[in-house]
C-alpha cells in the first residue's frame, strides 16, 4: 500500500486530464472533486474513479471540451444538457444554476440529460449546504443492480444525497446508493483480488456472490428480506433522472465499463431549497447542531450522516491517501502513456509514522 498527500494526487489527476486537451479549469475540478471523496474514505468514487475517465475521454466517448448549455425552463427549473461531457464538470454546473434559481425563487430544481458519470453526488449537495441552505441531488447508471424478487441487472445504483447547513461544522450530509454496495468496489475488489462482503451481490443464476469476478448483479439496498425498499427507491431516482431529463434508463444505457466508444447519455436531478424561505430557516444550522450534539450524548454515541467523512478527511490529510496496489499499477500506466511524472508516493510504514 501507498500513501499520497492530497494536493500531489489532485495536481497529478488534473495533469492527466490536461494531457487529454481538458480545460485547466474543468481539469482542476475534476480533480479536485475527486480527491475530496478519496479523503472522505469514500473510495469508491474517489481517485480510484480517474482512469476509468481517462479512458473514456481516449475513447471519445466523453469529450474534452464540451458544448454545455442550461436553459431556464421555468420560473424555478432549469434544464443542462451535459453535451457528452465529464460529468463532474457538468453536475457542478447544474447545481450552481440550482443555487442561483432558489436564491431567486426558494426553490430550485435542475435536471441534466446527455451526461456521463458524475462522482460522489455529495459533493454537490455539500457545497449547496456551505452557502446555508438544502441541497438534494440523484443521479442514476446502467443496470448493474437486480430488482427485489430477481436476480438479473435491470436498475442502476442510483444514489441520493441530502445535504443540511451546519453551525460551526462541515454539513450534515447523507449520501448513500440503494444498492447495499456501489459498483465500483466491486471493480476495485476485481482489480485488487480481494472477496465481497456476504449478501451484497449474486451471480448469474442469483446466488450469493463473495468472488467479485462471478458478481452479476447488486443486491438492492435491504438485502434478501428487504431489498424491496431499496429496489422501489432505485426505481423512483431512475423516473427522476433517466425519463423526466429525456436519458435512456436502466438496460438502456451504455455500460460504464463497456463500449467505451458509445457515449452513456446519463442524467442527474439537483433541488436546492432556501430556508430563509421557512419558519425555521433563521436557525436551521444552530438547530442542526444541537441535535448533533443531543446524539453524541446518547448511550453508544451515534455521529451525523457525514461525520465519519470528515474524521476520514481529516486523517488522510495527515497520513495521505491509500492507494492498493492494482491502483498504482493502473496510475503508472496512465503516467507513462500520458508522460505525466506521478506524485510523489510514502509506504505504509511512513504513512502510520506521520500520524
Amino acid at each position: 500500500m501507498r500513501y499520497c498527500d492530497a494536493d500531489a494526487l489532485a495536481d497529478w489527476g488534473a495533469a492527466c486530464l490536461r494531457a487529454h486537451d481538458v480545460p485547466e479549469e474543468d481539469a482542476a475540478r475534476v480533480a479536485r472533486s475527486l480527491v475530496q471523496t478519496s479523503l472522505w474514505g469514500i473510495d469508491s468514487h474517489g481517485i480510484a474513479r480517474l482512469p476509468h475517465y481517462l479512458n473514456r475521454l481516449a475513447h471519445g466517448s466523453i469529450l474534452a471540451r464540451p458544448v454545455v448549455t442550461v436553459s431556464r425552463s421555468g420560473v424555478a427549473t432549469a434544464q443542462v444538457d451535459g453535451g457528452q461531457g465529464l460529468g463532474i464538470v457538468v453536475s457542478h454546473r447544474a447545481n450552481r444554476a440550482a443555487m442561483d434559481i432558489a436564491a431567486e425563487c426558494g426553490v430550485g430544481a435542475v435536471g441534466v440529460h446527455n451526461s456521463s458519470h458524475c462522482g460522489a453526488i455529495g459533493l454537490y449537495t455539500r457545497d449547496v449546504a456551505r452557502e446555508g441552505m438544502v441541497g438534494i441531488a440523484f443521479t442514476h447508471s446502467d443496470s448493474i443492480a437486480a430488482p427485489f424478487g430477481g436476480h438479473a441487472p435491470f436498475l442502476g445504483t442510483n444514489p441520493i444525497s441530502i445535504a443540511f447547513p451546519r453551525a460551526d461544522g462541515e454539513p450534515v450530509c447523507l449520501d448513500m446508493a440503494t444498492t447495499s454496495i456501489p459498483w465500483n468496489r466491486v471493480m476495485n475488489a476485481r482489480r485488487e483480488g480481494t472477496p465481497l462482503p456476504a449478501g451484497v451481490a449474486v451471480d448469474d443464476r442469483g446466488a450469493d456472490a463473495r468472488d467479485a469476478g462471478a458478481a452479476r448483479a447488486l443486491r438492492p439496498l435491504g438485502g434478501p428480506d428487504y431489498g424491496h425498499k431499496g429496489y422501489a427507491l432505485a426505481l423512483m431516482i431512475e423516473l427522476l433522472c433517466g425519463p423526466l431529463n429525456g436519458n435512456p434508463y436502466g438496460p438502456h444505457i451504455s455500460p460504464m465499463y463497456e463500449k467505451l466508444e458509445l457515449p452513456r447519455r446519463l442524467g442527474a436531478f439537483f433541488v436546492v431549497i432556501d430556508p430563509a424561505r421557512f419558519p425555521g430557516g433563521p436557525t436551521l444550522a444552530a438547530t442542526v447542531e444541537q441535535m448533533a450534539r443531543e446524539l453524541a450524548q446518547q448511550p453508544g454515541q451515534p455521529r451525523m450522516p457525514g461525520d465519519p467523512e470528515r474524521e476520514a478527511a481529516a486523517r488522510r490529510r495527515v497520513q495521505g491517501i491509500p492507494l492498493e496496489p492494482g491502483l498504482w499499477a493502473e496510475m503508472s500506466a496512465w503516467s507513462e502513456r500520458l508522460r505525466v511524472p506521478m506524485p510523489a508516493a510514502r509506504r505504509g510504514d511512513q504513512a502510520q509514522a506521520a500520524q
